[in-house]
């Protein structure tokens, strides 16, 4: 199998990247392995390796892909079983990228997003047939314009789409959260460890599933190459549920103190947006409605997917991997003054209403 990954080095990319490199390096005599002769190219600026013991088994084609006519010329003659670009945000990119790989690849996999799914949500159970409609985030609307382009140019030219719809995927550089500043989980991280309120949106109960991208690495490389996967909207996710009060409970208990949290309504928080803060999409448009994923057409399509990593295990190592990592310790002064403002207000809010 030949597969080009457009990024690569992302939360979600990076663990498929490693996790292909892995099988095509075990030795497979008999074909079970899908993997086993697989050729990884990924193209990218060139910034980030993938990092991981196995970075030798792959191609790097370094191209800034916004630039249509270098990538087409870094391309070459090359072509691909499956092409999957991380980093697809827009109808333009959906358009750039539909005509530098129509003639080069049988499946192209395009990374949508489950917030596309109804806002407010007609049901909490997810399945492949939800609507998609978020009139709250931008994002979320381009990602579906994105899908109605590709679902299109399958239906009237063949074009071999794969749509993968991903909800909230971590890794062991950040712990999921519900509310955060520019700079990851760093700040709300260090101020459980110094025994400092932090926030948590809504009364912390909404149903929330967290899927670590090693578990979303396994669906994702069954879907690859699948002929049954061909036009088809395919979710990834965890079966677990969680409540927001969990995730940070563990958040806590990973650090080995005591969570200081207040509740803070998701309106109130969109409310106060600014130049740096606007959670009008992040929770109106995603986070603060409870959604459980239905996975069956995952597992139909890739029997015996099943993700193992449990959301208070994932969070552990992800802190134990942050606690060890410098680098994964940048500070957010401006989210850690916004988190006092909004304490500060709440208090003094209260403080009236009991005069």
């Amino acid at each position: 199998m030949k597969v080009l990954f457009i990024g690569g080095t992302g939360t979600i990319s990076t663990a498929i990247s490693r996790s292909i490199l892995k099988a095509a390096a075990e030795h497979d005599p008999i074909g079970v392995n899908a993997f086993a002769d697989c050729e990884l190219y990924l193209l990218n600026r060139g910034n980030r390796k993938v990092a991981d013991a196995n970075t030798a088994g792959y191609h790097q084609i370094v191209c800034d892909i916004n630039d249509e006519e270098a990538a087409a010329k870094a391309l070459g003659d090359l072509t691909f079983d499956v092409v999957c670009d991380f980093i697809l945000f827009s109808l333009e990119q959906a358009q750039r990228d539909y005509r530098l790989f129509k003639d080069r690849t049988k499946q192209f996999m395009f990374i949508s997003s489950a917030s596309a799914y109804q806002k407010p949500v007609g049901d909490y159970r997810i399945t492949e047939g939800t609507p998609l409609a978020n009139p709250y985030w931008e994002y979320s609307r381009n990602k579906i314009l994105c899908e109605e382009f590709f679902l299109e140019k399958y239906r009237t030219e063949g074009f071999p789409i794969t749509i993968i719809r991903p909800s909230h995927t971590y890794d062991e550089r950040n712990v999921p959260l519900g509310v955060h500043g520019k700079n990851g989980s760093w700040s709300v991280i260090k101020r459980i460890m110094d025994g400092k309120t932090v926030m948590i949106h809504g009364d912390g109960t909404s149903l929330w599933t967290l899927t670590h991208n090693s578990d979303f690495a396994k669906g994702f490389m069954g879907l690859m190459g699948n002929i049954h996967a061909i036009g088809e909207a395919v979710q990834i996710t965890s079966d677990e549920t969680v409540t927001w009060n969990q995730v940070y409970e563990s958040i806590a208990k990973a650090l080995g103190v005591k969570l200081h949290a207040i509740h803070v309504s998701s309106e109130f928080l969109a409310a106060c947006k600014d130049d740096a803060y606007d959670f009008t999409g992040s929770l109106i448009g995603d986070k603060a409605n409870s959604v459980v994923f239905v996975n069956t057409k995952l597992k139909r399509l890739v029997p015996g997917f099943c993700a193992t990593v449990r959301a208070d295990e994932g969070i552990a190592n992800s802190i134990r991997y942050i606690l060890e990592h410098p680098e994964c310790q940048v500070d957010d002064p401006d989210f850690d003054a916004f988190t006092d403002r909004v304490v500060a207000a709440r208090e003094t809010a209260i403080a009236a209403i009991r005069k």
